[in-house]
């Protein structure tokens, strides 16, 4: 049986929480596969989480909490919460760490997206689809990279969340990503969304043709209550972090050019139901 005392202090924080996990299962005599099935997982998953290879979903973490038997008293799902920028980190390359804490502390996000359904809209299997075209990607990175991403989207599910501004070009609905029953299902968390008060999605109609936004390719703005605004733009190599006030009042004059080619809110809901349909 796994010892509290095994907890050293140089340990991982993803061996530690695997650690902790195997420490309540082994006290009650639970097997992996016995505890996978009471939360609807593989027992392989349990395993790697348990030796500190994969990283515990908020969700799987509350399942787990869950499971009376372990008696946990909820001590998973609050030393994730202390472990979580340790995870956090784990997932997003040296470059891309600040941004995750400027997006959670904008008032306001304003995201264009001409490829791909921007990553705070992603559901999880879309995202896995995505980050799964990596080259030489393991598994293992994939799974963490998935992780991180949701836990991005937890900003959304505030008590006061930031208002969220997103627009599409047309193709991100028609693109097979990950095939059908992937994209039916990240359709209709678009819709879900669109109907959140803090939630704006417009989008592009393949008749518009060329566009602003085809020219200098994705874009995130982030507006602050007490701060100038920053910006972030993917490369092929690499993300960048924007901060020069030029830079970001270009990319605030591309932003209203493109919202100008969109349709209206209400209109895009209609266009993304209709989408829909072609999925099923």
């Amino acid at each position: 049986m796994a010892s509290r005392d095994d907890h050293g202090s140089a340990m991982s924080p993803l061996r530690l929480f695997g650690a902790e996990l195997r420490y309540y299962r082994h006290r009650t005599g639970m097997s992996q596969e016995q505890l996978a099935a009471r939360v609807f997982c593989s027992a392989d998953l349990i395993a790697k989480i348990e030796k500190g290879q994969r990283t515990a979903s908020g969700k799987l973490t509350i399942a787990l909490d869950a499971v009376t038997e372990l008696r946990t008293e909820q001590a998973l799902t609050r030393l994730r919460g202390h472990l979580k920028d340790a995870f956090k980190f784990r997932a997003y390359p040296g470059w891309f760490h600040d941004w995750p804490d400027k997006e959670a502390a904008a008032k306001t996000l304003r995201w264009f997206e001409p490829l791909l359904v921007p990553g705070l809209l992603q559901t999880e299997d879309y995202a896995r689809a995505v980050l799964r075209t990596r080259i030489g990607a393991t598994d293992d990175e994939i799974d963490e990279l998935v992780a991180g991403r949701m836990e991005r989207q937890a900003i959304l599910d505030r008590d006061k969340p930031p208002t969220f501004w997103a627009i599409l070009d047309e193709g991100v609905l028609r693109r097979p990503v990950g095939g059908a029953p992937v994209m039916r299902e990240q359709i209709r968390h678009l819709i879900e969304m669109a109907k959140r008060p803090s939630v704006v999605i417009q989008v592009i109609p393949a008749g518009i043709g060329a566009h602003e936004g085809l020219r200098g390719g994705a874009f995130i703005i982030a507006d602050f209550d007490d701060g100038p605004s920053v910006a972030y733009q993917d490369t092929a190599a690499r993300g960048q972090i924007l901060e020069d006030a030029d830079d970001i009042a270009a990319l605030v004059v591309a932003w209203d050019t493109i919202r100008g080619e969109a349709l209206p809110r209400s209109a895009s809901l209609a266009l993304m139901e209709e989408i829909l349909k072609s999925w099923t």
